[in-house]
């Protein structure tokens, strides 16, 4: 009875035993959030972009990427990858058209995207308005481009039909053959001459969309509309990001909303 008393007795001191861990283990009281592009652990102050948890470093590097290029390198960098792009468009859907005797507006869309992602590279990543003014404009000309070759066919076509019906007509009539080789004699045009056609050939190009679309009515409605969402991708892949910057905050105090 007696050792069992004594063994009692020890287990119950044993509770009353104090075992202490290092003080290194010890959670650490200070207070700190985590920089969402960085995964750095901020302790002072942050900053909310667009949303986003963002240590000062991050926001000065977020802010200088969403900044307009300026000067005029930029643009012509933008300029002929856009151009590039375009090119490249207009023969695809010109191949479509001409391959597969399909109008397939859907490519279009697709000149849009391409377009707009060169200009975008062009640009070194950013956006701003004259960006997005070039790539519309590039879409459509591009498009425009596409049915030149097509036009320009039935243009060649039409002619060398009224030429053979006017040599059909003179064939009957001496007279009226003379009058026409003297009106059909070759002569050298002038530099304005040359210049007024490319301003006209030019325009008729880039009316060249219009024409189609109004030329097929009412299923050219459908053309018209896929053409304005082309342009408008463009448009939307070019523009300047928006950006919101809000703070800076103090890490453990109130997040009252105040812009940068």
């Amino acid at each position: 009875m007696l050792d069992e008393a004594t063994r009692v007795e020890n287990e119950e001191l044993q509770f009353d035993r104090v075992i202490s861990e290092s003080a290194g283990s010890a959670p650490s009281n200070t207070l700190a959030v985590i920089c969402a592009a960085c995964q750095t652990p901020i302790e002072t102050e942050y900053f909310d972009v667009n949303g986003s948890t963002l240590c000062s470093r991050c926001r000065t590097v977020a802010e200088a990427a969403a900044e307009t290029p300026r000067g005029i390198v930029p643009l012509i960098t933008a300029s002929l990858y856009g151009l590039g792009a375009g090119v490249f468009g207009a023969v695809l859907y010109y191949g479509v058209m001409a391959i597969a005797h399909l109008e397939i507006g859907l490519v279009a869309i697709l000149i849009g995207y391409m377009v707009g992602y060169a200009v975008r590279t062009g640009a070194r990543g950013r956006g701003a308005r004259r960006f997005q003014v070039l790539a519309v404009a590039l879409t459509y000309a591009s498009i425009a481009l596409a049915y030149a070759p097509m036009a320009m066919t039935q243009a060649i076509e039409a002619d060398r039909t009224n030429q053979n019906v006017r040599a059909a007509t003179a064939g009957s009539n001496p007279i009226t053959a003379a009058a026409t080789e003297r009106r059909v004699a070759p002569t050298t045009p002038s530099g304005r001459r040359v210049l007024l056609s490319l301003v006209f050939l030019a325009a008729l190009v880039a009316a060249l969309p219009v024409l189609v679309v109004f030329g097929s009515l009412p299923s050219g409605l459908i053309s018209g509309f896929i053409i304005f969402i082309g342009m408008r991708q463009a448009w939307k892949m070019t523009g300047a990001p928006w950006l919101q910057i809000l703070g800076p905050y103090r890490v453990g105090a109130g997040t009252a909303a105040t812009p940068a």
